[in-house]
């Protein structure tokens, strides 16, 4: 069976026409798969695969990964480094979504995304200029 529909999204700010795609399934396949999740948020699992694979991938190779690996073979004692460096990273973790929190709660997302903007373009200017006085 060929389907092809469209439907007017009521629930959308810009109120854009959505459409859904040309599919070959019987009627019966297209049920919609009840969401956990509420409106307007992401399921957990997927906030947290999104966060670890985030995390993860941006600190291999870091200052800090270097910074543990010195520090083991320095002091021999892998499990009080594993330790020291996992409380660490927890607390810094802990004081980001906390401020990520604040800020969520004082500022809009557009203003947020602005500012964010603005702090990148500052540091990649000052390393540019670092980078030609030398």
């Amino acid at each position: 069976m060929l389907l092809c529909s469209a439907s007017y999204d009521k629930r959308s700010p810009s109120a854009k026409r959505s459409f859904i795609a040309v599919t070959l399934n019987p009627p019966d396949t297209l049920k919609k798969e009840p969401d956990t999740a509420p409106k307007g948020r992401k399921p957990a699992t997927r906030i947290f695969l999104s966060t670890f694979i985030t995390i993860f991938l941006a600190e291999i190779g870091d200052k800090t990964q270097v910074t543990t690996l010195l520090m083991t073979a320095e002091s021999h004692a892998p499990w009080i480094v594993f330790l020291g460096a996992g409380s660490a990273l927890v607390l810094t973790s802990f004081l980001g979504v906390w401020l990520g929190q604040w800020l969520a709660s004082h500022l809009t997302p557009r203003l947020l995304d602005t500012l964010g903007g603005g702090v990148l373009l500052v540091i990649s200017v000052a390393l540019l200029w670092d980078m030609l006085q030398i």
